[in-house]
C-alpha cells in the first residue's frame, strides 16, 4: 500500500510548526495566541475571588474552561453563540474537555477560595482545535502562576505538573499524528491524547470511524502521540 502524502511533504510523524505568542490580551493574568500550522487559538487565564457553591467554605480553589468558535474560523461562518438561544454542544463538550484536562494537574488547595477560568477562542482552524486549546490553555497558566507568584498573590505553585495535547489516526492503512483539517474528515481512526511529561494519560478520546482497529495498531498511535507529546513539552516547555 502506497503512503499517504502529507501537505508540504510532512512526515507522518511529523506535528506541524508551532508558533506561540505571549500576553496578546493586557487585561487577562495570562494569554497565549497558540498556532499550529493554520490553526490558530487565542486562551487566556482570568482570576476571580470566589469558587461555585458546592466549594464555598472548604479553602479550596477551581478552574473552568470556555471553548468558542468565532464566527469567520472556519470557512463557512459559524453562528456568534451569543447570538443564540443556547450554546453549541460541541463547545460545550470541549470546553469540559479543556478543564478536565488540566485540572488533574493542579493542587487547587493552594490557590484558595478563587476561580481560575479559562477562554479559549479558535481565530481559524484548521484541525486539532481542541488539543491546541489545551495546550495553549496549560502554557497560558503556566505564565500566570509565574506572575501571581511574583506579585504574592500565589505563595505555593499551583502546577505538579505539565501537559500537552495532540491528535493521531490512520488514513489509507497509513498512521499519522497532528491531523489537519482535510486530514481530520479523511481519517478511518481519529484519537485526540491528553498526556503528561512522563507520558501518564488524563484523557483519551476516539473513535474508529470507518472501521474497527486492532489493539495492536491502536498502541501504534499511542506510541507516536506518547513521542510527539514529548517533543511539543521539549520544545515550548
Amino acid at each position: 500500500m502506497m503512503e499517504f502524502k502529507r501537505k508540504l511533504d510532512r512526515k507522518f510523524d511529523e506535528i506541524r510548526p508551532i508558533k506561540l505568542t505571549y500576553d496578546p490580551f493586557g487585561y487577562s493574568a495570562s494569554s497565549v495566541l497558540f498556532e499550529s500550522g493554520n490553526t490558530k487559538v487565542l486562551c487566556a487565564i482570568s482570576l476571580e475571588n470566589s469558587v461555585p457553591s458546592f466549594l464555598k467554605n472548604k479553602g479550596t480553589g477551581w478552574l473552568t474552561a470556555e471553548y468558542a468558535l468565532l464566527p469567520t474560523s472556519t470557512h463557512q461562518r459559524v453562528l456568534r453563540e451569543s447570538s443564540s438561544v443556547k450554546r453549541n454542544s460541541r463547545s460545550i463538550e470541549i470546553s469540559r474537555l479543556i478543564g478536565r484536562s488540566i485540572r488533574p494537574i493542579l493542587n487547587l488547595d493552594n490557590l484558595g477560595e478563587k476561580t481560575i477560568h479559562i477562554d479559549c477562542d479558535v481565530l481559524q482552524a484548521d484541525g486539532g482545535t481542541r488539543v491546541a486549546c489545551v495546550t495553549g490553555a496549560f502554557l497560558a497558566l503556566k505564565r500566570a502562576q509565574e506572575k501571581w507568584l511574583a506579585s504574592g498573590l500565589l505563595k505555593k505553585e499551583i502546577i505538579i505538573d505539565e501537559i500537552a495535547a495532540i491528535s493521531a489516526g490512520i488514513i489509507d492503512g497509513q498512521i499519522i499524528v497532528d491531523l489537519d483539517y482535510e486530514e481530520d474528515s479523511k481519517a478511518e481512526i481519529d484519537f485526540n491524547f491528553v498526556l503528561t511529561q512522563t507520558g501518564k494519560i488524563i484523557e483519551l478520546q476516539g473513535t474508529a470511524e470507518k472501521r474497527a482497529i486492532e489493539w495492536e495498531k491502536f498502541i501504534q498511535i499511542a506510541d507516536l502521540a506518547k513521542k510527539s507529546i514529548a517533543q511539543i513539552i521539549e520544545t515550548l516547555y
